[in-house]
Parts: structure tokens; C-alpha cells; sequence
């Protein structure tokens, strides 16, 4: 996911993003600790992806 792409996004369509994000981080985490997970840098992307759609956030509302 592109920086890019979350600033075109208004406020609305963040906070959907994520929370979206954040439960596909909880199902990843899960998988992981289940044994299923096959690709572990998916875990930190989530996090990251996460922290992105935050902060962009943070900025359109500041």
C-alpha cells in the first residue's frame, strides 16, 4: 500500500481501512500461532500498513 494512495482517501475511507487492517492482522496472528502462517512478513507489512493509514489520518485530522 502507497502513501499516495491513502492521502486521495478522505477521513471515512481511512478509519474503514484501518480497521480492516487490523483484523487481518489478528487473523494473521492467529494463523501464526496455529502453525498455518507460510509467509511471515506479512505480519510486519500489516503493521506497517497499519501505522501508515494512522498516521495519514492523524494528519488530515490535525
Amino acid at each position: 500500500m502507497k502513501a499516495n494512495e491513502l492521502n486521495k482517501a478522505t477521513a471515512a475511507e481511512l478509519e474503514a481501512k484501518g480497521a480492516e487492517l487490523t483484523k487481518e492482522l489478528f487473523n494473521v496472528k492467529f494463523q501464526l500461532h496455529t502453525g498455518r502462517l507460510e509467509n511471515t512478513s506479512k505480519l510486519s507489512n500489516l503493521r506497517k500498513d497499519i501505522a501508515r493509514v494512522k498516521t495519514i489520518l492523524r494528519e488530515k485530522r490535525g
